[in-house]
């Protein structure tokens, strides 16, 4: 009580007198504390009020049971006493239920203390009649902690960064029963390339972003988009010897769809090496002459499968579409130039250094590789290429309703 309210308080009892004959009404016991602050006439400094008032909570605080639950009135008092109770709350200080009164007409109450009659004023009090409203709401105020968490989390999610992301996200007070937790496992998983036990938390929250899921389709449509991530993280090291694997894949989709040669009639499984040609399927085919015309009538059909041997199979049977050869072309010619540099040598490989080996940056690179997927028969639309955009928005979204 500050030194105007001691005033009221010696003169009429009007709080206590409210509190004790709402105890009798409601036939329950209310034990009740005055805090004296005699000597407070400046209501307005809040720097008074946020340190009065945290020792004040903090005293409570210490003689709670683990069971007892703190409320704290956050509309009542000068704006300088509300203000210190929300920021204690707001940095997290204390365990506590926030609670908002409406007042009765929707509107600032008046202040009338001139001939105030506390004995009439409750015997006309609305909220003493039964079936009365209820004008307390419990309101959330976030932690500024989890405020502050929450904008680290979007940050990760906008650097494709979902390893941090999803443990941050563990730590939040809201983080399992909002779904955010199950997201972001969903968004690591998917860069990862590992799709296990994805699809009912995609399905279960609507996510966005996810054009494809099922089949082969999916696969090195997914792959391409985790080399774009390795790209925009900047990555390149990584992203350059990732790009292997999905060219030699495409080559062999496009082999199939655009000359209709199937390359699985033609080699053998190699273990866990991949294709090794076969020479007993090959000899006497178009594939002999092809390959045996490009290494001088002296081409090894005992060798693995390797993108360096489609490519002249795709410039041979596919010449007739001088996009598709130029499109594969210059992917194989990156993929030389660079791979193998990236692969077995330590050297820092930035956008910059692309750029200088092979006359294409790692963007130009991906636009290739998209390109390629126009010649394989996997049927993807432009905008599909922004999935992880799409994905990181309806997570943000959802980080900010959560």
């Amino acid at each position: 009580m500050s030194h105007e309210m001691m005033e009221f308080h010696r003169k009429d009892n009007r709080y206590l007198y409210c509190i004790e004959n709402l105890a009798r009404l409601q036939d329950r016991r209310i034990e009740c504390k005055i805090i004296e602050r005699a000597d407070l006439k400046n209501v307005q400094e809040f720097d008074y009020f946020y340190n009065d008032f945290q020792k004040c909570i903090s005293g409570i605080k210490q003689e709670m049971d683990e069971d007892d639950i703190l409320l704290i009135n956050i509309s009542s008092g000068t704006p300088a006493m509300k203000s210190g109770l929300l920021v204690l709350v707001t940095l997290g200080e204390f365990d506590c239920k926030t609670i908002q009164v409406v007042t009765p007409m929707r509107k600032l109450n008046e202040h009338t203390h001139t001939g105030y009659d506390v004995e009439t004023l409750w015997e006309l009090n609305e909220d003493n009649e039964d079936n009365c409203e209820n004008r307390c709401r419990e309101v959330t105020c976030p932690s500024l902690s989890e405020i502050k968490q929450k904008e680290i989390i979007k940050r990760l999610v906008r650097e494709y960064d979902y390893s941090a992301a999803y443990t941050a996200a563990k730590a939040l007070s809201s983080g399992a029963s909002s779904g955010l937790v199950e997201i972001l496992e969903v968004a690591y998983k998917r860069v990862q390339l590992d799709y296990r036990n994805v699809d009912t938390v995609i399905k279960k929250y609507e996510m966005k972003g996810f054009p494809i899921r099922s089949g082969d389709s999916r696969k090195y449509y997914e792959y391409v988009l985790s080399l774009d991530v390795k790209r925009k993280r900047g990555d390149y090291a990584d992203f350059i010897r990732g790009i292997t694997p999905i060219i030699f894949d495409l080559f062999v989709m496009i082999l199939e769809h655009e000359c209709n040669i199937k390359i699985g009639e033609f080699t053998r499984t190699n273990g866990n090496r991949g294709l090794k040609w076969d020479s007993r399927k090959i000899i006497n085919t178009k594939i002999e002459s092809a390959l045996n015309s490009n290494f001088n009538n002296n081409f090894d059909f005992g060798k693995d499968v390797y993108s360096s041997q489609l490519i002249h199979l795709i410039n041979e049977f596919a010449k007739e579409n001088i996009k598709l050869v130029e499109t594969a072309s210059a992917l194989r010619e990156i993929e030389e130039k660079i791979r193998n540099i990236a692969a077995h040598q330590i050297i820092s490989i930035t956008d910059e250094t692309i750029k200088l080996l092979t006359g294409y940056t790692a963007l130009d690179v991906i636009k290739l590789l998209h390109r390629a997927f126009n010649y394989t028969g996997i049927n993807i639309k432009e905008e599909n290429w922004k999935a992880y955009e799409i994905m990181n928005d309806f997570i943000i979204e959802k980080i900010e309703c959560s």
